[in-house]
C-alpha cells in the first residue's frame, strides 16, 4: 500500500463538520441534480464525496476525494451515472479514516436485491457490533460504521427490503440520518431522537431527501418538511409513504445545527439558522454590560451572532477582520515558517477599522481556544485598545459521540479551564459565553419552564440522550479496523 503525505490543514479552529447525504427519486437528471444538492451541502464535508444511481437495470458509483465543484463539474462523469434515481453523500470522517474505500455512498448485493446507503452521523455501538459480525464470519472492507449498517441490512432474514431496514436500525444506537435506494425506492431514516437533521423536498414529481433544506433551494425543489424522529419515509411508485416502527420519543435535535452547523440561510423548526443566530447574539447582549466601540465578528461563524448584538446594544459593526476564502487543504508538508503563520493565511486584519477602538470581538464558540488567542493578538498588534472576546454558544465542556468530531475532553478548554482562566489564557480584556438559557431564549423557549423542548445539547450539559456502548475512557479506541487507514485502496 502507498502511503499518502501527512495532509496538513492550515486553519481549522471549530468543530469538525458531519457529514451531508441527498437523494432523489423518479428524474431523468437525477445524477447532476445530485451534484448539485451536493455542492450546496459543501460545507457539512470536504474530504470525499460520491454519488449512486440506478437506470432501472443496474447501478452506477463514482466516488472522488476532494470537493463537488471538482469532481462532478465533468459531463463525462455524470454520464457514467445514468438513471432516474440516485443519493449522494459528501465526506468528513468522524470514525475510520481518509482512504477512498471510506467515501460513501456504500453499496451492496443483498439476496432482495441491491442497496445504496449514504449516512450522516455515527452508531455509538458499532464497534460492539463490528466485532460480533466478525466472530460470526463477516468481513468488512472499510473503516466507517457505515458498512455496520450495510452488513446489517444484508445479513437480516426477512424477506422485504424495507423489513430489512428496520430489522437493521433496531440494532444501531447512535445519532444518525441515513438516506438509501433499493431499484426504484428511495428511503429515509431519522434516528429515534432526531439529533441528526434530514428533510423532504418536491421538484415537480420528483421527491428529494436532504440534510438541508439549502440543497432544495439550488435545484427549485419546495421544502415538504422534515422526517421526524424515529420515522422511515420512502417513496414508492412516486408515493410518499411513512413507517414509525420505534416507540415515541420527545424530539432532540443537535443544538449545533443551530449555532453552527447548518448553512445560515437553511430552515430549522420554521425559521433560518441566521435568525436563531442573530438572536443568539441578541441574548448574548441582553446578558452583557461591557462598553466598547465597535462590534467585529469572526468571518463568517461570527456574523449572525456580531449583527444581533450590535443591534441590540446599539453599537457600530463592522469587518474587523477579512477573510481569505480560498485556504482549505494542501498535501504539501508545510514548514515550520509556513505553520507559524497560523490564522493569517486564513483571517487578516483591517487596520482602519480597528485602531485605537475598543473592540468586541463575537464568536459562535470555543473549542481549544487556541485559534481565539490567534485572533486577538492579532487585533492587538494592529492598534486595538481593547478586545472584549463574547461567544454565542455556552461553554463546550464535553465531546460529541453523534457524528461531529469533536476533541477529547482533555482538549477542551472549558471542560479544564474557568472562564477567567480562558480570558487569560486567550489574552482577552474579558470574556463571556452565552448562558445555556440566553441560547434556548434565543430559540424561542425558556429553559426554566419543564415543558421546553431540550434538545440534544451534551457539549454543554454532559446529559447524552443515547447511551454511548463503545465508549472506553477517555483514552478510547475508535477505530474499526487494524488495517492502515493512510492508504489510496
Amino acid at each position: 500500500m502507498r502511503k499518502l503525505k501527512k495532509k496538513f490543514k492550515i486553519y481549522d479552529p471549530k468543530l469538525k463538520e458531519e457529514c451531508a447525504v441527498f437523494g432523489i427519486s423518479n428524474n431523468e437528471d437525477a445524477a447532476t441534480l445530485t451534484a448539485l444538492g451536493l455542492h450546496a451541502l459543501q460545507h457539512r464535508g470536504q474530504e470525499g464525496c460520491g454519488i449512486v444511481s440506478f437506470d432501472g437495470f443496474k447501478y452506477h458509483s463514482e466516488k472522488r476525494f476532494g470537493l463537488v465543484g471538482d469532481n462532478f463539474n465533468d459531463e463525462k462523469v455524470l454520464k457514467n451515472l445514468p438513471g432516474k434515481f440516485a443519493i449522494g453523500h459528501n465526506r468528513y470522517s468522524t470514525t475510520g479514516g481518509t482512504a477512498l474505500r471510506n467515501v460513501q455512498p456504500f453499496f451492496a448485493d443483498t439476496n432482495s436485491g441491491g442497496i445504496g446507503v449514504a449516512h450522516n452521523g455515527n452508531l455509538t455501538n458499532a464497534i460492539t457490533l463490528r466485532n460480533k459480525m466478525v466472530q460470526d464470519g463477516s468481513i468488512f472492507y472499510t473503516t466507517s460504521d457505515t458498512e455496520t449498517i450495510v452488513k446489517l441490512i444484508a445479513k437480516s432474514k426477512r424477506v422485504k427490503t424495507i423489513d430489512k431496514i428496520i430489522d437493521a436500525i433496531f440494532q444501531i444506537q447512535g445519532g444518525y440520518a441515513l438516506v438509501m435506494m433499493t431499484q426504484n425506492t428511495l428511503i429515509g431514516v431519522r434516528d429515534p431522537y432526531g439529533i441528526r437533521p434530514l428533510v423532504i423536498g418536491k421538484l415537480k414529481n420528483s421527491y428529494v431527501f436532504a440534510s438541508e433544506t439549502c440543497a432544495f433551494d439550488i435545484i427549485g425543489a419546495k421544502f415538504v418538511r422534515e422526517v421526524e424522529n424515529g420515522e422511515i419515509v420512502y417513496i414508492e411508485n412516486n408515493e410518499l409513504k411513512s413507517i414509525k416502527p420505534f416507540p415515541p420519543k420527545k424530539v432532540r435535535p443537535c443544538v449545533f445545527e443551530y449555532i453552527y452547523f447548518s448553512r445560515p440561510d437553511s430552515i430549522l423548526n420554521g425559521k433560518t439558522a441566521y435568525e436563531y443566530r442573530k438572536n443568539f447574539g441578541v441574548q448574548l447582549a441582553n446578558e452583557d454590560n461591557i462598553n466598547a466601540d465597535l462590534v467585529v465578528p469572526v468571518p463568517d461563524s461570527g456574523n449572525a451572532a456580531a449583527l444581533g448584538y450590535a443591534e441590540k446594544k446599539g453599537l457600530k459593526f463592522d469587518l474587523g477582520l477579512i477573510r481569505n476564502h480560498y485556504v482549505g487543504r494542501t498535501f504539501i508538508e508545510p514548514s515550520q515558517q509556513i505553520r507559524s503563520l497560523g490564522v493569517k493565511l486564513k483571517l487578516n486584519p483591517n487596520i482602519s477599522v480597528i485602531k485605537d477602538k475598543r473592540i468586541i470581538l463575537v464568536d459562535d464558540s470555543l473549542v481549544r481556544g487556541t485559534t481565539s488567542s490567534k485572533i486577538v493578538k492579532m487585533l492587538y498588534d494592529s492598534g486595538a485598545k481593547e478586545v472584549h472576546v463574547r461567544i454565542g454558544s455556552p461553554e463546550i465542556k464535553f465531546p460529541d459521540f453523534y457524528g461531529v468530531d469533536t476533541p477529547t475532553k482533555k482538549e477542551l478548554l472549558a471542560a479544564n479551564k474557568s472562564t477567567n482562566e480562558i480570558c487569560e489564557f486567550i489574552k482577552a480584556k474579558s470574556l463571556k459565553f452565552l448562558s445555556l438559557n440566553g441560547l434556548y431564549l434565543g430559540m424561542g423557549f425558556d429553559k426554566r419552564n419543564d415543558n421546553y423542548p431540550q434538545l440534544t445539547d451534551h457539549h454543554f450539559t454532559g446529559e447524552y440522550p443515547v447511551k454511548i456502548i463503545d465508549e472506553l475512557g477517555e483514552d478510547k479506541v475508535t477505530q474499526l479496523s487494524l488495517l492502515s487507514t493512510a492508504s489510496n485502496n
